[in-house]
């Protein structure tokens, strides 16, 4: 262990009681996970955790901008479980609890298996404790499992959902490996001259601002106004910890509450609708629900972030421009402001997304256009904030991220408050610049009206209760996404789910699920074979959306769906639909 990792280390504490008697003071080593808060969350396996994904690029990535490697011959070696092996030495890891230090606390480890993904590789759990001194899980005392292929997560486990802990793990290499030390940076300073102008940059666009003025001025006047948001796990809040209090989009709600809220801002309301892992294409089916609450809910202000969700959208922007219009129609003619998120290797879809923006002239925020640039930069070049500092992991946001967001957002209500309002309103009945063909996109599932359409679920019947969960508006903890759903299990049957439908547009949402249990499905629409819907390619329990019909003239048409030949056994759940009549 170098210098600057040995203070690192005594800032924590002496080590734990697991730790070997070899106090690892020549070993190199690199840092996956450095000062990170963590949170406790409910799981399907009843435990509180904050999980550590390694899977596919994860694991390569946090070493990279984590732990500052760029040795190509070490991230390979962590592509595989005997790679791993043979690199590591032993893991360390440092949980601080910010509450109590009597917690209990584990640490675990499991690895995909060959032969079954999630069940014939070797699951590690020790104990550790929770005032921030530091446990050692030396590799050859654990008993590895020959099935072992790939390095699949970490997790640390608490007492109860909530917990709040900052954490470090750290990789100690055998002999021979050598990395490069860790920098510790300076705290990001919040109020610098260098960070303002850095959130500045943020401003893609003013916009129009005659609705943005207009729901200003009502809260102003001390009017009921409601701020909404709909997008990714982003706007979910994944990365901030504790979830319904760090995220951008309640920290820049609460932003517009001290701007312009009065006695407290109990009048300004906040509406939070992000679900991790879907893209627009799931948004415009949710948006009646989740954002208009089913049209009890009429929104002001309405923050729209796809930004690094829509490269699954299958109509490339039809989708997000639709989503768009949808809510610029909205009766109160609502403010829409077009965010954009970025990912640690500087991506997003701004160049497709942005122009919805420019041909509607909407205020547009990009936090890429903030801070890529000056990622790239020393401290003495004008570095603001690191990726290591911004990134909680390769797709989210630390609290300090979800700040900057915040603040960005903050910047653009701050501008438009002190600007004249324009005189006329945005134009939204013109040709569209990419697409609005799902405009008038409505959720059916077991709740939904049923003169809509003629539903035979056969085999279908049962309802899951094991869905993707997101934290809505302020709540800190999951809500279960699409529970009136239609599953089918190995004692259901075998009969197909048929639906009759009048429609031109037709999206199904499935579940994904990383459980063996769930198979694959066959689709057919008007008696052809159209696809196989297979809840395994991602691998994680979340919402899957699909185009079965996209036809200019509205027909009825008749979708089957049945489990797929030696699949009969397995479960698969109907999520809902998405239709244009």
């Amino acid at each position: 262990m170098n210098e600057n990792q040995s203070a690192i280390m005594n800032e924590f504490g002496t080590q734990g009681p697991m730790a070997p008697k070899d106090p690892l003071e020549n070993r190199s080593g690199f840092f996956i996970m450095f000062e990170s808060i963590i949170e406790a969350t409910a799981n399907p396996n009843e435990k509180f955790s904050q999980e550590i994904y390694l899977e596919g690029e994860q694991l390569i990535e946090k070493a990279k901008f984590t732990g500052g490697i760029k040795d190509e011959n070490i991230l390979e070696l962590l592509k595989s479980c005997s790679g791993f092996r043979r690199l590591v030495h032993s893991i360390g890891i440092s949980v601080k609890s910010h509450e109590k230090e009597d917690l209990n606390v584990f640490f675990s480890m499991e690895n995909w298996g060959k032969t079954s993904k999630y069940e014939t590789g070797t699951r590690v759990r020790i104990p550790c404790t929770a005032d921030g001194s530091e446990t050692i899980l030396t590799l050859a005392d654990c008993d590895w499992s020959q099935d072992d292929d790939v390095p699949g997560k970490f997790a640390v486990e608490f007492d109860y959902a909530g917990a709040l802990a900052t954490a470090s793990i750290i990789f100690y290499l055998h002999e021979g490996f050598q990395v490069p030390e860790i920098t510790v940076e300076p705290p990001v300073d919040f109020r610098s001259k260098a960070y303002l102008e850095m959130i500045a940059k943020s401003l893609l666009n003013k916009g129009n601002n005659k609705r943005l003025k207009a729901a200003i001025e009502k809260a102003k006047r001390g009017e009921e106004v409601t701020i909404a948001y709909i997008g990714g796990s982003i706007t979910q809040g994944a990365g901030a910890k504790p979830i319904h209090t760090e995220s951008y989009a309640y920290r820049s709600y609460t932003i517009f509450k001290e701007m312009f809220g009065q006695g407290g801002g109990d009048h300004i309301h906040l509406i939070k609708a992000g679900v991790g892992g879907t893209p627009s294409e799931l948004g415009i089916i949710r948006y009646e629900r989740d954002v208009l609450r089913d049209k009890s809910i009429e929104p002001d202000i309405v923050i729209v972030e796809f930004a690094v969700n829509d490269a699954g959208d299958e109509t490339k922007g039809i989708c997000f421009e639709s989503l768009v219009l949808k809510a610029l129609a909205g009766g109160n003619e609502p403010a829409v402001i077009l965010m954009f998120s970025v990912f640690v290797n500087d991506w997003n879809l701004q160049d497709r997304l942005s122009p919805v923006g420019w041909h509607y002239d909407l205020p547009m925020v990009s936090v890429k256009d903030a801070v890529v640039e000056q990622f790239s930069l020393t401290k003495a070049e004008g570095n603001v904030i690191s990726r290591r500092q911004y990134f909680y992991d390769i797709y989210h946001p630390t609290n300090a991220g979800h700040k900057v967001m915040a603040d960005c957002i903050g910047y653009l209500f701050a501008q438009t408050n002190q600007s004249a309002s324009d005189r006329d309103d945005i134009w939204i009945d013109k040709p569209p610049v990419i697409g609005n063909d799902f405009v008038d996109t409505y959720l059916l599932d077991r709740s939904r009206d049923v003169d809509i359409a003629r539903i035979d679920p056969g085999s279908f019947g049962d309802i899951d209760a094991d869905l993707q969960m997101a934290e809505m508006d302020d709540e800190p903890f999951g809500k279960p996404q699409f529970t009136n759903n239609w599953m089918h299990a190995a004692e259901t049957g075998s009969d197909s789910f048929k639906m009759t439908i009048q429609c031109k547009r037709l999206i199904l949402v499935y579940k994904d699920s990383g459980s063996g249990d769930f198979g694959n499905a066959e689709i057919c629409v008007d008696g052809q074979y159209l696809m196989v819907a297979d809840p395994h390619v991602i691998n994680w329990t979340h919402c899957n959306a699909v185009i079965l019909i996209n036809d200019h003239i509205s027909n009825e048409h008749i979708v089957e769906i049945k489990m797929a030949a030696g699949h009969e056994e397995k479960r698969f759940t109907i999520l809902g639909f998405g239709y244009v009549q």
